[in-house]
This record gives structure tokens, sequence and C-alpha cells, in this order.
């Protein structure tokens, strides 16, 4: 079962867009985040917590790309993981997320307005980098997802590549994720990483993508390194085809057609 909490009364009134490409503009972000108080992309923290404390511990530096106005960085706190740094390009989110989290005591969360393109940190700089539904955005009028569109690879691989630079060198990046194995392995294998590719799946009905990628751990420079890991299954219930993951997961197979 799930944690017994309630639903936040204004994710629960959350009106998707009536296209996916509205994801694209930042205007619609900062009206959305100027209204809305609370949303969780690809399920809360509890349906992932087993996954996360497998690779996350206490005194871990943690980036999180993209954080919006979800409630991940307060569940990662209570889990003992202090050091952690959101960013967001929306200003109206970095914002009231920095009001919400001093109004829980939260002061030594930092939350930054930046973008996951150009990451305004130095070389090797967290532990961890963990990324939830952000990157999905990027695939937004992508094209053909066995053949995205150049400017759609050039903006992945601009994030993926700062990324990369500021992990540690034994860093892990956690991708959270629509994006299958066969549409992602291609970039996150790209020659110029130094890091390992696993994923699971959890969720029931719907199922998300779980990336693990370790810097310094792939098998040869030049040669991928990839496989499936394997977890034991939470059974939890699940809302999936009314909400918003799979609205913006359907329109954006619609535009990708």
């Amino acid at each position: 079962m799930d944690t017994g909490q309630n639903p936040d009364e204004s994710q629960q009134k959350t009106i998707p867009p009536s296209t996916a490409s509205a994801y694209l503009d930042p205007q619609y972000w900062n009206e959305r985040f100027s209204k809305e108080e609370h949303y969780e992309w690809l399920k809360d923290y509890s349906h992932f917590r087993h996954l996360i404390l497998v690779h996350a511990h206490r005194n871990c530096s943690v980036l999180e790309l993209g954080c919006g106005n979800s409630q991940l960085c307060e569940e990662l706190y209570k889990d003992g993981i202090n050091d952690i740094t959101c960013i967001d390009l929306s200003a109206v989110a970095v914002e009231k997320m920095q009001k919400r989290l001093l109004s829980k005591g939260l002061k030594e969360i930092k939350v930054l307005e930046a973008d996951m393109l150009e990451l305004p940190f130095d070389n090797e700089s967290f532990d961890a980098v963990i990324e939830k539904g952000t990157m999905d955005v990027l695939f937004v009028d992508s094209g053909d997802p066995w053949n995205p569109r150049p400017e759609t690879v050039d903006k992945v691989m601009a994030m993926l590549k700062g990324v990369h630079r500021v992990l540690k060198s034994d860093g892990i990046f956690i991708s959270i994720t629509f994006g299958q194995p066969h549409f992602r392995r291609p970039l996150f294998d790209s020659p110029e990483f130094s890091w390992s590719v696993e994923w699971t799946t959890f969720g029931d009905g719907f199922h998300y993508f779980f990336y693990v990628l370790k810097k310094g751990k792939r098998l040869s420079y030049g040669k991928a390194s990839s496989k499936r890991i394997e977890t034991p299954p939470i059974c939890l219930f699940q809302e999936e085809l009314d909400n918003e993951d799979y609205i913006f997961r359907t329109n954006i197979d619609e535009m990708n057609c």
C-alpha cells in the first residue's frame, strides 16, 4: 500500500495542457507553478524509495534537476540525505520551493534558478545527480523515437555531458523516466561517457524506468556496459490511466509518430 497520505488537493486539480508542445514553453511552466502547489511526475518517492536508497547514502551530495514543485528533495532529506541542491529553469518554481522549504525549517536544501543544459557548477561537484521526468520534456516533438531530430539529440547530449562533468569520479546519475532502454541506451552509451548503464522498472500496470549510470564503471573506453537489474516488485495501488503522466506520454507518442 501507499504511505497513507492523502494526495495534495492542488495535485488532484491539475489540468494538463491540450497538447504536449506546451511543455516546451517556459511561460506555461511559470503560469502553472504560480497556481499549483504540488505535483509528482512518475509517482511519488514511496514508489521508488527502495531503489534510490541502494545508491544514495547519508553523506551524498545530491543535485536534483528540474525540481518543479515536487517533494522529492524533502523525502530525501527525511532519509538523512542533507546535502541537496535543487535547480529549475522556472523562477516561479524556485521562489515557491525556497519559501516552502524555509516554512518547514529545511534551510540546508539549496534551490537555484538554473538551466540543466548549462549547469553552473564546478567539475566533480556531486556524488549523485537525480532527474525525475525532466529529461522527458526534451523529447517533446522529437520526431521518430528511433531517430530523434538532431536538435533533440543536441539538447539531450548537452544535458548528459553536463551531468557527467559535475559528477565526482565515482558518482552516479539516476534517471527516472518514461523512456524505454532501446530509446535511451544509444544516448547513455555514447563513447564519450565513462559510466556504466543499469536499469530496472517500477509501477504496476504502467511501468516507469529507473536508470543508474555509474561514472568510471564502463568496461572499457568506447565499449558500452549496459544491463538490466532485477529488484523485488513493490505492489502499490495506482490510478494510472487518468493521470497526467499517462496523458503526457500518449501525447508525445502521437507527436512522434
